[in-house]
């Protein structure tokens, strides 16, 4: 059964955010299954237990709030159809633990409509009728939430093209989606588990903001024996392939001589040229300017990471 969580038009965006955090929402479902590469399961998992900064809205994000209408109106042109608002957060109660919050509703059809808007440097997602696996997943989601029989999905690409495709519903595919879902929900936000960081940059600064500072206690991490021992060979490999590195583009640049570019088979091209960099040489002002130095000096505090196998 369809139930209403809130009404959109009536909250305010710290509200909607807190109604976020009750739920896996359309646009999050693609990181449960790995298939998102703007968000990790970590960085989801600090957003619904309140432990990560709220992101402040973006161009990228106002440009697409603003230009909704617009692409609803593209799409209506291009189909003939008709679409309203709904303006609610939706829970479904089949799947307590996934909610929908829907651009636009298809009158006359058990469907929805889904307002993306996305710059040039994406085109090629969408070319050859193509649709990217966030998307498709996040489609997958509503119609799991909503009980629709299909998705439609408009895209604008900014001041080049115009595409729109139609999903259709996969049971077996909403099935396995919905499980996955639930169990997430389950152990990481219902129950005690933290999910593993995947090594990106969000997750790095992430884990920085939660725990800025130490406090000078010492903990034993023998459930992490292996991840010291992994981090210790990776460590080993990439200084042996750094020095690899290093030592074909020296061989490259010993053959090039005093020329400005060189080329070889396959292809390859190098240049190697005169680049002028300014730098500001701190050192002499302070040696000159002692006084004007400390005037503007800034110390940075922030927790540094090393490690190593006592003996």
């Amino acid at each position: 059964m369809l139930e209403k969580l809130a009404k959109v038009s009536e909250i305010s965006r710290e509200e909607w955010l807190d109604y976020r955090r009750e739920g896996i929402g359309g646009s999050e479902a693609a990181i449960i299954v790995g298939l998102n590469r703007f968000g990790s399961p970590l960085q989801l998992w600090a957003d619904k237990m309140g432990l990560r900064k709220e992101l402040e809205e973006t161009e990228v994000m106002r440009q697409g709030s603003d230009l909704e209408e617009y692409v609803a109106r593209r799409w209506m042109e291009a189909t003939g159809k008709k679409v309203r608002r709904r303006n609610y957060i939706f829970r479904n109660t089949d799947y307590p633990h996934s909610i929908a919050d829907i651009d636009r509703e298809v009158v006359g059809e058990n469907a929805g409509l889904e307002c993306k808007t996305t710059s040039l440097y994406n085109k090629s997602d969408f070319e050859n009728g193509e649709i990217p696996p966030t998307y498709y997943v996040q489609c997958q989601h509503y119609m799991a939430v909503m009980g629709y029989d299909r998705m439609y999905l408009a895209v604008l690409v900014l001041s080049k093209a115009f595409y729109h495709f139609c999903i259709e519903r996969d049971n077996g595919e909403i099935a396995s989606l919905m499980e996955k879902e639930s169990a997430w929900w389950e152990e990481y936000v219902a129950g005690d588990s933290v999910p593993e960081p995947d090594g990106s940059d969000g997750d790095d600064a992430l884990i920085r903001d939660r725990f800025p500072d130490s406090d000078g206690g010492e903990v034993f991490l023998g459930m992490r024996t292996q991840d010291f021992e992994e981090l210790s060979e990776l460590d080993r490999q990439i200084k042996e392939l750094t020095i690899r590195r290093d030592a074909c583009k020296q061989a490259i640049m010993q053959d090039m001589g005093e020329a400005s570019k060189a080329s070889a088979l396959n292809g390859w091209t190098a240049t190697w040229k005169q680049q002028l960099t300014t730098r500001f040489d701190s050192k002499a002002l302070k040696a000159d300017h002692p006084e004007l130095y400390q005037k503007y000096a800034r110390v940075s505090d922030t927790r540094v990471f090393r490690y190593k196998k006592e003996k």
